[in-house]
């Protein structure tokens, strides 16, 4: 079984809005994303959401997802990557962590991501674009333990530097992969992107 962490407990506060709830098209950002993820080849979704979450139930309901609650909002993304992982369950073989700010991640990268896993031969697999690595990450579960008790200071890019012999380099000729949504521009990019049918 392959499972998908899609974080969105982050605050927003660069973007000046819960950013996640923002319209894009006919859906709000974290519904399109979830969408996508449900499209994909992955089995289960687990959306781990802040204390606040509610307004982000509501956005994905109707969805086949397990909601998930970081009681720690404010600490770094690895903190909710540590919820998703202790919440997985036990035949899960295989962890697709998904940004909750990345729309532009479509199901077409994550099936071209699975299928580099489960091809290759290695742990981990990441998406790559001009030399810059982005997201989803995806890894073995035999990293949980690891991912659970190291890493605090970098976060999910220590284990990659740990293990370099076990990562999988996904090439995408298109930025999606490397683009989030921080700040009031990315957003008005994402937006003119969908207006023009992209």
């Amino acid at each position: 079984m392959i499972c998908s962490i899609v974080l969105a407990a982050g605050r927003s506060r660069r973007m000046g809005a819960q950013k996640l709830l923002l319209s894009l098209g006919d859906r709000p950002v974290i519904a399109r994303i979830v969408d996508e993820a449900l499209r994909s080849p992955v089995d289960r979704v687990f959306v781990i959401v802040g204390p606040d979450g509610g307004l982000i139930a509501e956005a994905l309901a109707g969805r086949r997802v397990d909601l998930i609650i970081n009681p720690d909002p404010e600490a770094e993304m690895l903190s909710s990557v540590r919820c998703g992982l202790r919440a997985m369950p036990e035949d899960c073989e295989a962890v697709l962590v998904v940004l909750g700010d990345q729309p532009g991640v479509t199901a077409e990268v994550v099936a071209a991501l699975v299928q580099a896993f489960q091809t290759s031969g290695r742990g981990i697999a990441t998406p790559i674009h001009k030399g810059r690595r982005g997201h989803p990450l995806m890894f073995a579960m035999r990293y949980r333990e690891e991912i659970l008790n190291r890493y605090d200071d970098v976060g999910l890019r220590g284990l990659l530097h740990a293990h370099p012999e076990d990562v999988c380099e996904v090439e995408f000729p298109a930025p999606n992969v490397i683009d989030d949504m921080d700040l009031p521009e990315d957003y008005e990019r994402e937006t003119k992107q969908y207006k023009n049918g992209s």
